[in-house]
């Protein structure tokens, strides 16, 4: 791999080009964004240079998608034409199954792994970026063919990603699809609700509170120029997400009102239970 081309260089992409850096990549690398978000990651030595998309594309050993979902999606229809057969194309997608979809639509006898690097934070843009950002985090993997798993362009972009401290994970579009409404969306839109029901209540800001509060709002900070789009393409899995959390906020209302210790506790326990385990298992975290 000599060249990489990275669509959107803002957080995500930014960090990707910074820790290929860190990890000893020499090739070149090209960014495709707002002509200020170019000559800004110039100056900062994060790309070597701007292209046009189409330009980005065929030049390309790596193309990374690392922008929202809707712009991944016209992204994959416009350059498809353009990606040369022996590159790969790889995304930073929060949702897999639309976005595979579109590659199997528009990149017919090309290389595309579905990614989802399961890290990030609540600041976004280029001025972000962190080369340490993958550093023992997972990064899902959902190749399109399963053939293309064997192809040396694939077992060199994993190597990439191992350099510079990710953990490659491969697994099924709708099964990520699914995993991450429970594990990403329905933390983020739980957090969310969480700072506009204290928003409504207006409970000063005296500071009395403790760090828990602002553990628990921390994804509220999140724009939803970016949720929009995982929201809405990952919609049926969110809602069930969504369903079976109100129900379990329902069994603790009614255990609060009816001083239910019984079932309260229960609740309780399940919830350390997990919380625990999401500790000692896990080998990172993240949105």
């Amino acid at each position: 791999m000599e060249s990489v081309a990275i669509f959107g260089v803002g957080l995500i992409g930014g960090s990707f080009a910074l820790a290929l850096r860190k990890a000893g990549f020499t090739g070149r690398i090209t960014g495709v964004s707002s002509p200020t978000t170019i000559s800004r990651a110039i100056s900062l030595g994060v790309v070597d240079a701007g292209q046009p998309p189409a330009e980005a594309a065929a030049a390309a050993d790596l193309i990374f998608l690392a922008q929202p979902i809707s712009a991944i999606l016209r992204t994959i229809a416009a350059i498809g034409g353009s990606v040369r057969e022996s590159a790969l194309v790889t995304d930073a997608g929060s949702t897999k199954a639309s976005i595979l979809s579109a590659a199997a639509e528009h990149m017919t006898g090309r290389i595309f792994i579905g990614g989802h690097p399961m890290a990030g934070k609540e600041a976004r843009g280029l001025e972000a970026a962190d080369a340490d950002l993958f550093y023992n985090r997972v990064w899902a993997l959902t190749p399109a063919k399963p053939e293309d798993e064997h192809r040396p362009q694939y077992q060199e972009f994993i190597q990439w990603l191992e350099r510079i401290g990710a953990i490659p994970l491969v697994l099924d579009a709708a099964e990520h699809d699914r995993i991450v409404s429970l594990t990403s969306h329905l933390p983020q839109l739980v957090s969310t609700a969480l700072a506009a029901t204290l928003a409504t209540r207006n409970p000063g800001t005296s500071g009395v509170h403790g760090p828990g509060l602002e553990d628990m709002t921390r994804l509220a900070l999140s724009s939803f120029d970016i949720w929009e789009d995982i929201l809405a393409s990952n919609r049926d899995n969110v809602t069930s997400a969504l369903e079976d959390y109100i129900a379990t906020l329902e069994a603790i209302h009614k255990a609060v009102v009816t001083c239910t210790d019984a079932e309260i506790r229960q609740i309780f326990g399940q919830g350390g239970t997990f919380a625990r385990s999401l500790r000692d298992d896990s080998p990172g975290g993240g949105g």
